[in-house]
């Protein structure tokens, strides 16, 4: 009998720790270990009242990935069309550099980012911008 209630314990304290392990890879938990990408120094000044900023047609515009984003991942859209850029990439950052593209001379525009995280997970950003008239 005293050796069924050994088994019975030992069984128990290894269905608890197998749940603590369990629980200690939840998704949940790697959620809150991913850091999005993070998006700094966007070269362009941004639309707002009241200054009405413009910028130049076609004019070139960069912003800077914190290193742990995936560069493959990486998506720039205008209008919901994909825009061509460039990445340049070192140990603590990836620089992105486009063009904003002719048919949006003398309109507003939304340059929206998509980028991933290493881990997995995204972040999406966005700017708006007025692009002035010939």
């Amino acid at each position: 009998m005293r050796l069924v209630n050994t088994v019975k314990s030992a069984a128990v304290v290894l269905m608890l720790l197998s749940n603590v392990e369990v629980q200690a890879y939840s998704a949940g938990d790697v959620e809150d270990l991913c850091k999005k990408p993070q998006v700094r120094e966007f070269s362009l000044p941004l639309y707002q009242e009241p200054e009405k900023t413009e910028v130049a047609p076609e004019s070139e515009f960069s912003f800077k990935l914190s290193v742990w984003t995936d560069p493959s991942t990486i998506k720039l859209s205008m209008k919901e069309q994909s825009v061509p850029f460039a990445v340049e990439s070192n140990s603590s950052f990836h620089k992105v550099t486009a063009k904003i593209p002719a048919e949006f001379t003398g309109k507003y525009v939304r340059i929206n980012l998509f980028s991933k995280a290493v881990l997995g997970c995204y972040d999406r950003e966005g700017w708006l911008v007025k692009v002035a008239d010939k």
